[in-house]
């Protein structure tokens, strides 16, 4: 299947199924996602309760979904913690999510309350996530933009890209973002699915439109051996997830930094998840995927 002609990400909604899993039971004083569950069916909303009430399922497949979701809920709060408290220390008028996914940020921060944010995202997730939004909302008894899900930022706007067949810029430029504006581009879950030389050619588009007193907020995946063979036996116990979205590309962090610098990016931090989870004195559980799950932030000057 080409990319063009792909389906919604999958992974999109673990993700967003980790976030709700996670809220009110995790690092309650530093994380919250009450938007997440709103955003996911009722079939999907399943193994959240289940991972809310500590109930295993019985029978494997459910058992297999019932662990993921609570792994991801694992790995996806201190990430999500990082993100978010970099984003309120470098607020400005422009956010751009680069494969923003389910992403909540601008219906649940009231930090962006002057900020534009753009979702740029493939056209067939982004197609699932406003049907989502319109069926919260449907839900809800209101239109979106009145009583389903308000959005908190200034305003957001849906950029649809599809990286191979699509110009970053120019769909950019047709949903007004100011190039000579400063932006902060947040590329969270996205890199270890796509190719180095895709991850080179994004970061390309993106810094020819940064300014001076813009920020790059970037997750990546560094090279595991341990975390590798984890997404095997995942993908050999059922997960279609791990089958259908592999990782692409592994980053060592001076690597990374490297890429970054050659486009006028300066990397001030990067982290590993495990360390973030230690400031948020939550269960690591020793998984691997916090080790080699890192969040670098890198300003343009």
């Amino acid at each position: 299947m080409s990319k063009s002609a792909r389906g919604a990400s999958r992974t999109a909604v673990l993700v967003c199924q980790g976030r709700a899993a996670a809220d009110g039971r995790a690092a309650a004083a530093r994380f919250a996602d009450p938007v997440a569950a709103r955003l996911l069916s009722v079939a999907e909303r399943a193994p959240v309760d289940e991972v809310h009430s500590g109930t295993p399922p019985q029978g494997w497949r459910a058992r297999t979904t019932y662990e993921s979701v609570r792994a991801c809920a694992e790995v996806v709060v201190p990430r999500t913690v990082a993100i978010d408290e970099a984003l309120r220390a470098r607020v400005t008028g422009q956010l751009v999510i680069l494969g923003a996914g389910l992403d909540t940020r601008a219906w649940r921060l009231p930090e962006l309350s002057r900020t534009d944010v753009w979702e740029v995202d493939h056209p067939a997730s982004q197609q699932d996530k406003r049907a989502r939004l319109d069926e919260a909302a449907r839900v809800a008894g209101g239109p979106e933009e009145e009583a389903g899900l308000p959005a908190l930022a200034r305003s957001v706007r849906f950029a649809p890209v599809d990286f191979a067949v699509d110009d970053l810029g120019a769909v950019l430029d047709a949903a007004g973002h100011d190039p000579a504006a400063p932006t902060t581009w947040l590329w969270e879950g996205v890199v270890p699915y796509l190719t180095r030389d895709e991850v080179r050619a994004t970061v390309a588009a993106f810094a020819a439109r940064t300014v001076p007193g813009s920020t790059l907020i970037v997750n990546y995946q560094a090279p595991s051996v341990k975390a590798a063979a984890g997404r095997l036996l995942t993908r050999v116990l059922g997960s279609s997830i791990m089958a259908a979205e592999p990782w692409r590309s592994l980053w060592k962090p001076q690597t990374m930094a490297a890429l970054l610098a050659e486009y006028g990016l300066r990397v001030v931090s990067d982290d590993t998840l495990l360390a973030l989870t230690h400031t948020l004195a939550g269960p690591s559980g020793g998984r691997t995927s916090l080790r080699s799950g890192r969040v670098a932030i890198a300003e343009s000057h």
